[in-house]
Formats: C-alpha cells, structure tokens, sequence
C-alpha cells in the first residue's frame, strides 16, 4: 500500500467513484456508470484544461470495424460491439458519422498473401467482408492502384473530440462532476478508500477508476501494485492534403499491415470535415506529451532508457525504427508509403497537420501489448495499454470497467 501525507479532503471532494483521465475512455466510463448508478457520488479528474486533449483528440477520427485483431481477444470483441455502440450514440445525439467503408490496398505479392489472411480473420470475426479483384478496386477508386483490396463497408468517421463534449455535458447534466487543470500527484488506498491528492486538494473515494493513457504506468506505480510492462510514446504524424484533393478517394484507403507491428501504415482518411489526412507513420517519441515537432522530456527519456524492455524493443525493430525516423524527418520518405497506392499524390500537397501520441504498453521483455491491459488492486482499476481501436470501442470498454468494479464493490 502507498502512504499519503495526511491531509483531509474536503467534503465537496469526497466521491463514491474517481475516474482519473477524461478521454474517451474514462469519460465513456463515468457516463455509463452514472446512469446505471444515478445516486452515486461520480467525478472525473482531469489535468488538462478541457476534456480529449491527448490520444482521443489527436487521431484519425476513424470508427474501426475489427479487421486487424485476434479473434477471442478483447481488441476484437470490444471494437466490433464499439463500432455499433458509437454509431448509435451519434445518432441520439445528433453528432455528424459518415459509414464510408475501407478499402485495404494490396500492392505486391507479399501483401496479396497477407490480405487472404486479413480476409479470413474479417470472417473469423465475424465482420462483412469483400473481396475486390483489380479491376473492381480501379472501378471504386480511380486514383488508388493495387493488386486487390478488401473492403470493409461498416467502417465510418467520426470527431472524437465532439463525443467526448457530448458525454461531458450528459455526465454533468445527470450530477457528476468533471474537475479540469487538476492534475494527480499521489495515490494511496487503504481498506475503505483511496485518497487521490492532486494539485487542487485532496479527493476520496470508495472506488478508482484510471484511465491514463499516456500515464497509465506511473499511476499504477503510486500504487505499488505489480505490472510488467512500461508506456513507450510513438508519435504518429499526418499531413493533410491540399483541398483540391478532397474527392481524391471516396473511402478510406489503408495498405495492407506488417502482421508483426500494431501500427496499420500511413493511410488517406476522409475526415468529418472533408478534408483528407495522411498518415499516421509511427516514429519513437522522447516525450510523451511532445506534439512538436521536437520533443524532448528529462523524466520520459531516462524512464525509458532505464526500461530493459525498451531496449529489448530496439533489438527487435532497429530496422523498423531507422526507417520510420527517416520518413518523419525526409517528406520524401513519407511520400513514398503514400505513392504506393496513390501516385497522384505530390510533395506540395503534403500540408501540416498535428501529430499524436500513441500510449504503447511494453513488456519488459520487449513485446509490444497487442491487446487491451488492465490491473487491479483491491479498490481501484486501472486501464493500462488502450491505444487504437480505444476510441472505438470505448463504450464497451467502459460497460467492461463498470463489470469488474461491481465484483470488487
């Protein structure tokens, strides 16, 4: 058990349920937990000013159907169910989706025979699924070429930021309460509650709830409670096309990923706005927060060379790691992943757009988490790697968190 400092909390700080991170996730979390328990004390805690400032707020916008994850894992449960989930919330609450569809784009040999695999995990996982020859890709995209693709008519866009205002001002309109700028320092739990002292006083609660994201190790660390992996920022940087090139594509267009790596490769996305994004690349990020295009952090850097699962890590993707740092500093590079299914694509459309942050849990033997993590200690619940397809499946995952907390409460 951590030990906190005595200091009482006052009695407008004392909750039943703390849900620390105001995401999509926890924000999803605490909505669905107010509205199942309507009597109960519920407040998130948030450190930044407004709500879906870090890996909510910062991605693609894409509503994911489950292509790529394993069947029977979480990953794959949770973004199918999510996608449904999203969807409806949407439409009771009148937030603009678009179901496009995506078309994942074969160029070679090798990606033919992994799309074939891509293809029966779709049907393993029970997901509408077709299969485009040549010329039927050519027929739906003119300006895409490839060998065949997949398509996948349930995928959609969406603003996540725009949810996450709904849920916010659904979850404060039915009493609970979101406190931003206020931000966690220290953690303690004894056997009726846990103390949560934060830069604006301290807070009590029955039950924790923490959705960190990029923090999701150092909040269990408040804790002591035993984990095996650490957080490693990639940053994810998109460039956005000239507007002349909005009709470019009339899907989603992905290429075929590396089965090893959980980065899906620089794909064109429609956003809700009608523009269209390139990217994310996924290049090793020396701050967790760093949104710049440099970055750098003290504390985030020696934790990770201290890590011997980050070094691990490097051993295994050097040659990965070389190449992604290359395409972010040479346009050129990055234009190319991008030529391969799309050659009408010049440098000069290439135009700035912010970068994000991927939150990778990494074992301390160098495995990449591929699924969704959690931990537990007697009161408290943490989510401990929940990168793409979070946003996603974020209501599933919420109505998951509510599940395990009851059999603690």
């Amino acid at each position: 058990m951590s030990s906190l400092t005595p200091q009482s909390s006052s009695p407008d700080h004392q909750y039943d349920i703390v849900i620390i991170g105001a995401g999509i996730v926890g924000l999803s979390t605490a909505w669905q937990m107010k509205n199942k328990y309507p009597d109960k004390r519920i407040a998130v805690l948030e450190k930044e000013s407004s709500v879906a400032l870090h890996q909510t707020g910062h991605n693609s916008g894409v509503i994911h159907a489950g292509v790529y994850y394993a069947p029977g894992s979480l990953k794959a449960k949770f973004c199918k169910e999510g996608a449904a989930a999203t969807k409806s919330f949407c439409q009771q609450h009148n937030i603009p989706f678009e179901e496009c569809g995506k078309l994942l784009v074969a160029t070679d040999e090798l990606e033919l025979q992994r799309m074939d695999a891509l293809f029966e995990r779709c049907k393993t996982n029970d997901l509408e699924v077709h299969y485009l020859s040549q010329k039927e890709l050519n027929e739906r995209e003119p300006n895409v070429v490839g060998k065949g693709a997949l398509f996948v008519p349930s995928t959609g866009i969406v603003n996540y930021k725009r949810v996450c205002e709904k849920l916010a001002e659904l979850l404060t309109n039915q009493g609970g309460n979101i406190h931003l700028a206020t931000t966690v320092t220290h953690l303690a739990e004894d056997a009726s509650n846990v103390m949560i002292e934060t830069t604006r006083g301290v807070f009590k609660a029955k039950y924790l709830v923490s959705c960190g994201g990029l923090m999701a190790d150092r909040l269990t660390k408040m804790l002591n409670i035993p984990t095996d992996f650490q957080i490693v920022p990639f940053r994810g940087e998109y460039y956005r096309l000239s507007p002349h090139h909005n009709q470019i594509v009339n899907h989603l267009i992905y290429p075929i990923p590396d089965p090893e790596l959980p980065f899906l490769g620089v794909h064109l996305t429609r956003m809700i706005d009608g523009s269209v994004t390139v990217g994310p690349n996924a290049v090793q990020g020396w701050k967790r927060e760093g949104y710049g295009r440099i970055n750098f952090d003290v504390k985030d850097v020696t934790d990770m060379l201290r890590f011997k699962g980050y070094w691990r890590l490097l051993k295994n993707y050097w040659k990965v790691g070389i190449k992604e740092t290359y395409n972010s500093w040479c346009k050129d590079g990055y234009l190319k992943e991008v030529k391969k299914y799309c050659p009408m694509v010049q440098r000069s459309d290439l135009e700035p757009y912010p970068a994000g942050i991927r939150a990778q849990a990494v074992l301390r033997d160098g495995k990449l988490v591929h699924d969704f993590l959690f931990a537990q200690s007697p009161r408290t619940l943490h989510v401990c790697n929940a990168p793409s397809p979070a946003a996603t499946s974020a209501f599933p995952i919420g109505a998951y968190i509510i599940a395990k907390l009851e059999e603690q409460m």
